[in-house]
This record gives structure tokens, sequence and C-alpha cells, in this order.
């Protein structure tokens, strides 16, 4: 069910920033549609990386507004678009991680299927500097010039801002500008996705994740989208057998007919280790 309701439709990507490279490719060859880029809506007015508009309310919420938003604009019922965040890893302390959403919106079918990542693949940095040597210490961090920078007076003053570096000779005038009028420069990895090639790479797994999904289907009604909507904590200790922070079962729901399901044991494990447990090792 699930290649019929999407075949030969055409397949508005909500982007400004050239995501449609990456994501056009398997979306056309998993689903059948042709997908197109949205020309009317501007993404960034929904939040910018570089800090010139917040974003307005949490990821799924701007991501449902990107969708909508650009299917009114442009006259289509088959919607996609991506939000990105960056920051500290859930789970990995001191590692910094890049969140990618993706939501695909059916108006004609009613449907809203998401797909999420979480990758440390990511160069996402930010620091003030002083001199030149801190400069070149931070453009080798950052994987320069292959991905791009950004350079401002401070974190939170966002004139004189130069975007989309991708040169030196221009990182160069921009930086000593910057540092003659103000002592220091703030400079940014710059997350959009035309200029940050990492960045692609995960929205491409997100894709990849989605595709997966949407192939999944309701063993009741058929409907695609059955995926995993909450994970349930229990797995018992191998040794003691109290129940640990460990996932004991994921639970799967239709968005359609609501029938659900508890898929047990996701990690193939029956038991946790004792020193994952709060009472054999607290």
């Amino acid at each position: 069910m699930s290649a019929a309701l999407f075949e030969n439709r055409k397949l508005l990507i909500v982007t400004k920033h050239g995501k449609e490279a990456v994501l056009a490719p398997k979306l056309e060859k998993a689903l059948g549609v042709r997908c197109i880029a949205a020309s009317s809506f501007d993404t960034d007015t929904l939040g910018t990386f570089s800090g010139e508009t917040e974003r307005p309310g949490d990821a799924l919420t701007v991501l449902r507004t990107k969708c909508r938003s650009g299917m009114q604009l442009e006259g289509y019922d088959l919607a996609l678009a991506s939000e990105g965040s960056f920051g500290a890893h859930p789970t990995i302390f001191f590692a910094t991680a890049d969140e990618e959403l993706l939501m695909l919106i059916d108006t004609k079918n009613n449907l809203e299927i998401t797909s999420r990542v979480i990758s440390l693949e990511t160069n996402f940095n930010a620091t003030v500097i002083h001199n030149r040597s801190e400069l070149e210490k931070f453009l080798e961090l950052c994987k320069f010039p292959s991905h791009a920078v950004l350079l401002k007076k401070s974190p939170y003053d966002c004139t004189d801002m130069v975007k989309g570096i991708h040169d030196h000779s221009t990182l160069y005038e921009v930086y000593e500008r910057l540092k003659d009028k103000e002592g220091a420069v703030y400079i940014e990895t710059d997350m959009r996705a035309i200029h940050n090639p990492s960045r692609m790479h995960v929205i491409g797994q997100a894709a990849d994740k989605l595709i997966e999904k949407i192939a999944s289907c309701c063993p009741e009604c058929a409907c695609p989208g059955f995926g995993m909507t909450s994970a349930t904590a229990g797995l018992p200790c191998a040794a003691c057998g109290h129940p640990t922070k460990s996932t004991l079962y994921h639970t799967y729901c239709c968005q359609k007919c609501l029938h659900a399901e508890k898929k047990w044991y996701p990690r193939g494990i029956i038991k946790e280790e004792p020193e994952y447990c709060d009472l054999c090792n607290p």
C-alpha cells in the first residue's frame, strides 16, 4: 500500500538550502515521486542557525509549519521538510551531536510521517578568536574550506556578519576588518546544509530512515508509517533481576486505526549487565 499512495505524485521539498540534492534521489527511487524544491516559502523566517531569527517553537512544530506553508503557497498536497538541531549529545557526555528530523505530510491521505537521527558526525563549533593562530586552529577542527564558516562581532550581534565563507582570501579579509573594529572576532561553523557536507550526509541518513518507516505498514489497516512511538525501560538485571533503565520494549502505533504493538527486547538481549543496574552498581 505504501508505494501506491505516493507513486507518480509530485513531492514538494520545502528548503532554501539545497537539501533536495541529497533528498530527491533517495525519495524518487524509493517512493516513485517527482521531487520539486520549494521556490516561494522562505524557511529562514522560521529560524536561522546564525542567530538573526529565533526558532518559533519546537522542531516538530516548525516542521509542520514548513510543510503546510509550502504546500499552501505552491499548491501541493504532498510535502517534506527537515529541521536540524546542534548541541550536546543526549547520552554521550562531552560529545557534540547533530539531530536531524524529517517530516512528510500527505494532506490527500491525511498522513504525517517523521524520522529522527542523532549523529556524532558533525563539525558544529564556535568560539571567540583573538589572533591568526587561534583562527587557524579553529579552521583545522571545523574542516574548512569544504565546510563553510561565518564571522561576526559577537555571539549575539549579527550586524556586519558574513556567512558562507569557503575561501581563505574572503576569510582573512573579513577577519581583519572585524578584528580592527572589535579587537576580537566570533567564528562559527555555518550549519546550513548546502554549506556543510557533514550535515548533508546526516540528512541523507534521516531520509533512509523515513523511507524505511514509510515501508513499514500497519498489520491491521496497511497504512504506511507504522513506527515506534515510545520506549519503555525495565530490562531486568542479569544478576539480581531488578528492573534497569535499559529499554525493555518499544511501542509501535498506527496513526490511522491506532492499532498498537509492543516489540520486546529491541537490543536482542533479555537481561542487562549488572554494571548498568542501580542496585548492583549504585
